[in-house]
């Protein structure tokens, strides 16, 4: 570890109040990377709740399937290694789910498109 990392944990044990120290303390805790790591994710899943407005036809198919299938897989692995990392597995369901979500619009509405092209509603240009 770093010499500026050991500083800031050693500066913060110091005012870490008694009632979050079992927090602290955890081996998944925030002294620990199987902390930080998690918390940065949930980036990912409020760009995904912003894209529930995005048009359906702007979504990318192989970045929405890309994150839903590591959404999928981070969740079981968390549940798996040791020590069990929960904060990793919720980000990692809302990530598959909100992605999961994109992927069903835009199969609707390709599947809409379809219909409407052998209707021929949709002119071809």
């Amino acid at each position: 570890m770093s010499a500026v990392y050991k500083a800031v944990i050693s500066a913060a044990d110091k005012v870490v109040p008694r009632g979050l120290r079992p927090l602290w303390e955890h081996p998944a805790g925030p002294k620990t990377i199987f902390f930080w790591a998690p918390a940065f994710k949930w980036g990912l899943v409020i760009a995904g709740i912003g894209d529930i407005t995005r048009p359906a036809e702007k979504i990318s198919i192989s970045q929405c399937s890309a994150l839903a299938a590591t959404g999928i897989v981070w969740s079981r692995y968390s549940l798996v290694i040791i020590p069990k990392n929960w904060s990793l597995f919720s980000v990692n369901v809302f990530v598959g789910a909100t992605n999961i979500y994109h992927l069903v619009r835009a199969f609707i509405y390709q599947q809409e498109q379809k219909k409407a092209l052998e209707n021929g509603s949709i002119s071809d240009s």
